[in-house]
Formats: C-alpha cells, structure tokens, sequence
C-alpha cells in the first residue's frame, strides 16, 4: 500500500468518525450545554429577581422604620402632653385645696377671735363687776344685775 491510499483510508475513517460524532455525540452534549445554559440564565434572572425584591424589601422595611419612628415620637409628644397636663391639672388641685385650706383656717380663728372676744367679754364684765363691788363694798348680785350686765357686756 501507498502512502496516498492509506491516506485516503484515514480520511474515510476520520470522516466516518465526524459523521458518527455529529449524529450521535454531538446532539447529546449540545442540549447538555443548552440545558445547563439555559439553567445558568434562568439562575441568573431569579438571582436578579430576589436582588430587585431584596431591594424592594429593604425600602419597604426603611418605610416601616420610618412610620415606626414617627409614630413613636408622635406617641411621645402626646404623652409629654398628658404628662403636662396631668401636671397642671395637679397643680390647679393643690392651689385650689390650698385655698381651700387658707379659708378654712381663716373662719377658724375668726371663730376663735370670736370665743376669744366673748370670754373676754365675760372676764371684763366679771372684773367690772367685782371692781364695782370693791368700790361700792357692797356685795352685788348678778342675778338681779344680769340686764345691767348684759348691756356692759354688748358695750365692750
């Protein structure tokens, strides 16, 4: 044999090994690679998906944040607002017990000015009595003197 017809030989073979190849190893391998191309993309469109709704979450989570912070400061100004006047409130109450108190205490020694000036009164007319009876050295009778009495009594 020649060297042209083994050369011819091989390429028939090689050509039958392409053909071979092309019809049976070829087809499978392809839809491998296009399966996992098409797994690859589809990985890469839900890893896009779940970043855009990471994202979306996120603002979502910073709008709750935010509604939550104002909310809370709301919530504070309006008890710093009850506290204030729960406060004044308190304040109104112990100024008008107070008041209540000072008036009280008032009548009360004007009640005792009153007992006071009474007995004095009394321990006037007692000592106006017993003055005069020293003067006149008789011996009075209050009995028979309580209108005399009386009278000194209002006069003081």
């Amino acid at each position: 044999m020649s060297i042209t017809g083994t050369l011819i030989i091989q390429m028939i073979v090689f050509l039958i090994l392409v053909g071979f190849t092309m019809k049976f190893v070829w087809p499978p391998i392809a839809t491998a690679l296009d399966e996992r191309a098409k797994k690859i993309a589809e990985g890469l469109a839900a890893a896009d998906k779940a970043k855009s709704e990471l994202s979306a979450a996120n603002q979502r989570v910073e709008s709750e944040l935010a509604k939550t912070r104002q909310e809370t400061a709301a919530l504070l100004a309006d008890a710093e607002r009850r506290a204030q006047a729960i406060v004044e409130e308190a304040k109104g109450r112990a100024t008008e017990e107070g008041n209540k108190i000072i008036a009280a205490a008032r009548v009360e020694a004007e009640q005792q000015a009153v007992k006071a000036r009474e007995a004095l009164r009394e321990q006037v007319a007692a000592l106006a009595v017993r003055g005069a009876e020293q003067i006149l050295r008789k011996e009075v009778n209050p009995a028979v003197h309580a209108e005399l009495l009386g009278r000194l009594q209002t006069e003081l």
